[in-house]
């Protein structure tokens, strides 16, 4: 409403006066002139009225200005005093001035002071850790180092972060961190290096100190087993253990330190991938072995300490960190580099000829499982391994021991121990259970049955079982399973080595008749000594014989074998020198008559037996009755083959007489009972094809060989007709020849028809007998 009204108050005159000029400028005439007329009066009429409005104030203003001038006067003289009085002030204050801007300027410096200490105060603690900072550097103190940049990024930095030092500083932080990383990994790569070299004198420290904790011996004392374990280093056992570990012979500290300061920057998990991966392929290494390795046991001593070492440091780094390693991970690279053990020692183990070796090997596997089973590594397979290197080590003593029992075999004399003495008869019995009450009623000297060579055998079985011992130490197996072992082993010895050995000497050429007979008394006794060997077993493992499952020596049955091999050979030997001697022989077939005495060949032969069988005395009956009667069968048959030999075209009564003389004196040796033993005539029964046939010829009974042919009475009933009807061609050849079938021919000239009668009955038997097979 207010400024409504002010805005019409406003308008109105101005609505006046232009209604006023546009009258003035219309179209009347003199409108122009007569308004600068009146405008002209009004005018003067205001001038009048000013100079009315003047001449009333006049007088004042005149007396006004009297009254000025006389103040001028007082004025100067007013402002002379001030100037005086201005300047002495001035005079005065100037120094006060000089010394209030002094104060002024003083001020302003201890603000700046202030201000700056302040600002100082802020930076002095980035400063001081940042020289910390390098401290920590300088000093390798990484992992301080990196809380000290934390705390310089988060605290400190930002206080004074307007200042350009600040500034710099903050954007050589992370330089700092990734030259700590750098850093950090070249150490880790330094002690990965550095842990190969010394991964080898950790593991040799770790297994000596389980190798001296208990020490178990197993040792002979008058011919008797004793298992002794040694508890020199066992009171102190936590001490060994304490005495060096793998911290004191290697510094972790690079593990440690590289493993937080990935963890503070937030990256463990590539530190962790680092480190296991470096390990694995380290570990490849480790488990691979030397060419030459199964040639020294030094060899297997180094690739076992590598990798004791090596997993010591695993085990440790587990143990003293916080999920680098996992048990997980462990495991798998213990079940990789035991894949690559057993592996290992598998093959260089089949090289390895020498027993020595093969047992230090064995004693340290024992000493590497129990060393990283004290880890807890789990080593069941490096045990289950120990049992095929312990075949192997059978394998390598059977070969030795084959060897020994040769040089014994070969160094025999094959002749019955003389003593002389009774420490000598003591000397023998101490080393063989040998006792028979008649020798030791007997005065010295004398002569035990046996050769030299059967001690010594029985001694080498006994050290075979002592060395087959050996390896069942600190195999955590029970008297038991070691029984068992023992005679397993001890069977492979009998059944296989000595048994070969024995197969091997009586197939020797140079051992003849007297060394069979001999080697056959030896494996007697021997055979005799079986039990011995195994009361000693027991008494080694006290494992009673009578358990379910002990295993029973094969030793009976071995020399059995042995025996019967040196009993053939002996039959063998015989035949051929029997052979030998037949072929010495040299009949003359075409001979009128007989000399009236026997060959020479046949008698230097029937010498031969005597004298062999006489050695005979010492044997088993059976087998010298078996051997004489192996020989007359021979002799038997090889007479009958000679004068029924193909090549023999004829042969004259003369010397049929001849070879009936040498039947006699074959018949005679056998009645004299060369051998002990033989029932009524049985040794003779071996010539009786011989006899019946000479008989048939000499007595010329054809008609009662005819006659009673085919019955179980009949006096020629082992004369077959094929032999009779050969021998009568033989001599049916010789008949225009033969002075005595001239006479025949004289005499009776009905004989040759008869001779050619007899042919042909002989000839239908014979093919009768052809027909019916």
């Amino acid at each position: 409403m207010m400024y409504g009204d002010w805005y019409l108050n406003v308008l109105s005159p101005l609505v006046t006066v232009t209604t006023f000029i546009i009258s003035v400028y219309d179209d009347q005439p003199n409108a122009h002139k007569r308004f600068m007329e009146k405008l002209e009066v009004r005018i003067r009429n205001h001038d009048r009225e000013i100079e009315k409005m003047c001449n009333f104030h006049h007088q004042g203003f005149v007396d006004a200005i009297t009254e000025l001038l006389k103040v001028r006067a007082d004025a100067e003289k007013l402002m002379g005093q001030v100037t005086d009085t201005n300047r002495r002030l001035q005079d005065a204050g100037r120094e006060v001035t000089a010394q209030t801007e002094e104060v002024i300027r003083c001020r302003i410096q201890q603000r700046n002071m202030t201000t700056t200490v302040e600002r100082l105060q802020l930076c002095i603690p980035v400063l001081e850790m940042y020289s910390k900072l390098k401290e920590q550097l300088e000093s390798k103190r990484y992992y301080a180092a990196l809380k000290t940049m934390e705390q310089l990024e988060k605290v400190y930095i930002p206080r004074v972060s307007r200042y350009r030092f600040c500034q710099i500083m903050a954007e050589n932080l992370p330089k700092l961190r990734e030259d700590i990383k750098d850093i950090s990994m070249s150490d880790l790569k330094d002690f990965l290096e550095s842990i190969r070299k010394h991964s080898d004198k950790i593991g040799e420290t770790a297994m000596k100190q389980v190798r001296d904790v208990v020490v178990v011996i197993i040792y002979k004392q008058n011919g008797v087993v004793c298992v002794e374990v040694d508890q020199r280093l066992t009171s102190s056992k936590s001490d060994l253990i304490d005495v060096l570990t793998a911290q004191d012979l290697v510094d972790f500290s690079p593990v440690y330190r590289c493993l937080h300061i990935y963890t503070v920057l937030g990256d463990r998990e590539t530190f962790e991938n680092y480190y296991r991966k470096q390990r694995k392929k380290q570990a490849r290494l480790v488990l691979q072995p030397q060419s030459n390795m199964q040639e020294t046991v030094e060899g297997y001593r180094r690739y076992f300490n590598q990798i004791v070492g090596f997993f010591l440091v695993e085990d440790h780094v587990l143990h003293s960190t916080q999920g680098l390693l996992t048990r997980a991970f462990t495991d798998e690279l213990w079940n990789m580099a035991l894949s690559k053990i057993t592996a290992v020692l598998r093959t260089h183990s089949s090289y390895c000829s020498d027993p020595d070796l093969v047992l230090q090997l064995k004693n340290l596997i024992v000493i590497f499982a129990d060393t990283l089973q004290g880890y807890g590594y789990p080593v069941n397979r490096l045990f289950d391994l120990l049992f095929e290197i312990r075949d192997q080590y059978n394998e390598t003593l059977l070969k030795k021991w084959a060897l020994v029992f040769r040089e014994i075999f070969e160094l025999d004399n094959y002749s019955p121990i003389p003593v002389e003495t009774e420490e000598e008869y003591k000397s023998v019995v101490s080393r063989f259970p040998f006792h028979d009450a008649e020798i030791e009623k007997q005065d010295f000297p004398k002569k035990l049955p046996m050769s030299q060579s059967v001690p010594q055998i029985y001694v080498q079985v006994k050290e075979f079982i002592y060395a087959s011992l050996k390896f069942s130490e600190s195999l955590h197996r029970s008297w038991t399973e070691i029984d068992d072992m023992l005679r397993k082993s001890t069977n492979l010895l009998l059944t296989r080595t000595l048994s070969g050995c024995l197969q091997h000497l009586t197939k020797k050429p140079h051992i003849g008749l007297t060394e069979l007979v001999q080697i056959i008394i030896n494996t007697t006794h021997l055979e005799q000594a079986c039990k011995y060997l195994e009361d000693f077993i027991t008494n080694i493992t006290n494992v009673s014989p009578e358990t379910v499952h002990t295993t029973r020596l094969y030793g009976l049955s071995t020399f059995k074998d042995a025996r019967h091999a040196a009993e053939g050979e002996i039959y063998t030997k015989l035949n051929q020198k029997i052979d030998e001697f037949i072929q010495l022989a040299d009949y003359d077939w075409g001979m009128p008559e007989s000399d009236g005495q026997a060959s020479g060949y046949l008698m230097d032969l029937i010498n031969f037996l005597r004298s062999t069988f006489q050695v005979f005395t010492h044997l088993p009956g059976k087998v010298a009755q078996t051997a004489c009667m192996s020989a007359c069968k021979h002799l038997s048959t090889s007479l009958m083959q000679m004068v029924l030999d193909s090549e023999l075209k004829q042969i004259s009564m003369g010397a049929v007489q001849q070879f009936n003389l040498d039947v006699i004196q074959c018949e005679l040796f056998a009645s004299s009972e060369p051998v002990p033993g033989f029932q009524g005539d049985t040794l003779q029964l071996a010539f009786i094809d011989l006899r019946q046939l000479l008989d048939l010829f000499m007595v010329w009974d054809w008609s009662t060989y005819l006659a009673d042919y085919g019955q179980p009475t009949s006096k020629y009933l082992r004369v077959n007709p094929s032999t009779a009807l050969a021998l009568l061609e033989k001599m049916k050849d010789t008949s225009k020849k033969n002075t005595i079938f001239s006479q025949f021919r004289k005499n009776d000239r009905d004989k040759q028809k008869l001779i050619e009668t007899v042919v042909k009955q002989l000839r239908s038997l014979v093919n009768g007998m052809s027909q019916h097979s």
